[in-house]
């Protein structure tokens, strides 16, 4: 499970102009080799660090800072990296939490001695870490670059109850995030998932509280409520070769529990005949909304009376487990001054048609005439978290014309949504991108309306430190310190 940051190690050094304040020991350049004997700077001896950006920058660790075993991983590498992105006014970095790491092989039990030793280097350049509560598996979405399971335990409670999984039509199982409808069953060892969720966090809190804080080392905490850290269905898994962009994916809807809690609802309003089951004519994976009955753009049975019933459901089932994770999130981190966040996920493709079909797969209702965003917004607000966002690098002229992209109003309807409900934003580019083209338009984002409350890039590895990546990155951090021109 190798990472491309191991290759840091072999790459020149880049000497890049740059106008910010450094010291003779700092001097602006990509990563060179460190002895990893060497002490952490203490706090005293630190240097002063470069005035911050307008918009603080954080840039992603790779997803293999840890590995399996609970080790920080190339540590060599991980140092220079970090004093090249010291050097030129970055405020931190964020690193994945894995919850299939700390919590691996005994409920309960949690290491987390890596990610101690990666706080505290971190320290040592005087940066920020953000740390991400990742409940879910890695190794099925874009981007992933390495393995880690759910906890082997939680796995082999799931290989005898794999109604604990979300369930496509076909029966197909997907063990990257527990079921929704289990939230609050005792289904792990007695306990529920929320409580197994809040007892790691009230673990970790336990474990860093003298780095918890507005002024400690981890000041935002981002709090995973689905797949990729997300709140959403994995309705578009691609480790497997089910999907494939740009398909609508599929309702995630066939485990025991969610079928009961649908079937109790179509009860409730009078219709028991629409609890059996997601809508028939939904299509497949890699389908498009044309060549299905419910997501067609004439005549699409989402309109009807069915439809809204069930996405209405499907969505406030998602909503729900947000507002379950937010309280236990809110509960564990209680008179902490750490700022609490939740990432929704950057769902362009079909954003263009009247049915939206891909979003509504994945828990939005945000198809004409509803607002797929504002009750997650409602939720957060009620929760006081703040708001991730993906694609803030993208243009509606970059995506293929046929899957009717629209990363641009889409990004709008979120911003909208967010401001009028008092909830801040923060963005990231949802995938890895050091062209110049990108730089601008996640600087054109970052400012639009209220200013993001922070910029997360992604992410540090050999490809940043290339000279000409390096190079580019070096003016877009100058860039977002002084705003647009």
């Amino acid at each position: 499970m190798d990472s491309d940051l191991n290759n840091i190690e072999v790459l020149s050094v880049l000497s890049v102009p740059v106008e910010v304040e450094t010291d003779s020991e700092a001097p602006l350049r990509g990563p060179v080799e460190e002895d990893t004997e060497s002490p952490p700077v203490s706090p005293s001896s630190r240097p002063a660090a470069p005035p911050k950006p307008s918009v603080p920058t954080y840039v992603m660790l790779p997803l293999d800072t840890v590995t399996l075993a609970g080790k920080l991983n190339h540590k060599r590498a991980l140092t220079a990296g970090l004093r090249a992105l010291r050097s030129v006014g970055v405020t931190g970095v964020m690193v994945d939490v894995w919850w299939g790491i700390v919590e691996r092989e005994t409920p309960g039990v949690y290491d987390w001695s890596a990610y101690l030793e990666l706080a505290e280097l971190v320290a040592s350049f005087g940066l920020k870490l953000q740390c991400v509560m990742s409940f879910h598996a890695c190794g099925g979405n874009v981007g992933d670059c390495c393995l880690v399971s759910l906890p082997l335990w939680v796995l082999e409670v799931a290989s005898a109850n794999p109604d604990m999984l979300f369930t496509d039509r076909a029966g197909a199982r997907n063990c990257e995030y527990l079921s929704f409808a289990v939230d609050e069953l005792p289904v792990l060892g007695g306990r529920t998932p929320i409580q197994v969720y809040r007892d790691f966090m009230d673990s970790f809190v336990e474990y860093f509280g003298s780095h918890l804080g507005e002024d400690g080392i981890i000041n935002e905490v981002s709090v995973g409520m689905g797949p990729a850290g997300e709140l959403r269905y994995p309705a578009y898994p691609q480790g497997d070769a089910r999907w494939k962009f740009p398909g609508i994916g599929e309702f995630q809807c066939y485990d025991k529990s969610m079928l009961s809690t649908l079937e109790a609802c179509a009860e409730h309003v009078g219709v028991p005949e629409w609890g059996t089951g997601g809508p028939h004519d939904a299509g497949s994976y890699n389908d498009w909304p044309h060549d299905t009955g419910f997501f067609h753009p004439d005549w699409g049975s989402y309109r009807a009376d069915y439809g809204n019933f069930f996405l209405s459901w499907y969505s406030g089932m998602m909503v729900a487990h947000g507002e379950r994770v937010a309280h236990s999130a809110n509960s564990a981190f209680e008179g902490l001054s750490v700022k609490l966040s939740a990432k929704l996920p950057g769902i362009h493709w079909w954003h263009d048609t009247t049915s939206r079909a891909a979003e509504l797969t994945a828990g939005y209702y945000n198809s004409e005439g509803h607002s797929g965003y504002e009750p997650v917004m409602r939720m957060l607000a009620r929760n006081g978290l703040s708001v991730k966002f993906t694609c803030v690098e993208m243009r509606d002229g970059e995506q293929p014309e046929a899957a009717r992209c629209s990363p641009e109003r889409l990004l709008e309807q979120v911003f909208k949504d967010a401001e009028r409900l008092g909830v801040e934003v923060s963005g990231e580019n949802a995938l890895p991108r050091f062209d110049s083209t990108a730089h601008e338009r996640m600087l054109h984002n970052a400012y639009r309306g209220p200013n993001m409350s922070s910029l997360t890039f992604l992410r540090m590895g050999e490809c940043l430190f290339k000279p000409d990546n390096w190079m580019r990155f070096v003016h877009f951090t100058r860039a977002l310190s002084v705003g647009p021109a």
